[in-house]
């Protein structure tokens, strides 16, 4: 089997705001690392692979980090077990056409907790959170709204005038929550390792 050549270079989060300029600048996205706003989740990244790949190309199409496995695998030629529902989604539609959608949801979690969830142009807030600064999280009921497409920076929160895309949401997010499958956390399995 031929070796396929592919680079991809992205971050796992935004600017580290607490640092000053040391830490970096999100542009015009709200917040940085830590938080679920753009700037802490929001990520740019540069795809290399020649002879699939056009140079100069760019793309708006929603993609995570967990796709990444899933991409690996697949031009790797290999396969995954069966027996378990991923995360992730294979970027090679993305790659061949950059106007394509790959996702039209994405959760934004920080560690185990829903904070907010984004449909097409739309993203709402349960929870939003400073980082760095020793707050809680705030929660927001009703939620927080926002049309990422026409309000990248997350400053107009127009929940009240869209009573039915956060009711779309929360059924979507409940949907979500519905689906998940809890399994022990890498510390709660050294605790009963140790425990044993």
């Amino acid at each position: 089997m031929p070796k396929t050549r592919w680079s991809f270079f992205t971050s796992d989060n935004g600017p580290w705001l607490v640092k000053g300029e040391e830490g970096g600048s999100a542009g015009l996205l709200r917040e940085g690392k830590g938080s679920t706003w753009e700037g802490g989740m929001r990520e740019p990244a540069i795809a290399w692979w020649p002879g699939h790949i056009k140079g100069g190309v760019t793309t708006q199409s929603m993609a995570t980090t967990m796709d990444l496995f899933m991409t690996a695998v697949n031009l790797g030629g290999g396969s995954i077990p069966s027996d378990r529902i991923y995360d992730g989604v294979d970027l090679r539609p993305i790659f061949s056409d950059p106007g394509t959608e790959i996702r039209d949801e994405i959760y934004y979690y920080l560690g185990a907790q829903l904070f907010a969830v984004r449909k097409g142009p739309w993203k709402m807030h349960f929870k939003t959170l400073t980082p760095y600064v020793g707050q809680s999280a705030e929660v927001h009921d009703p939620p927080l709204l926002y049309h990422i497409e026409k309000d990248p920076s997350e400053l107009k929160n127009v929940a009240e005038k869209y009573p039915e895309i956060i009711k779309q949401l929360t059924a979507v997010s409940e949907k979500h929550k519905r689906s998940l499958v809890a399994v022990p956390s890498i510390l709660e399995m050294v605790d009963t390792t140790l425990m044993r």
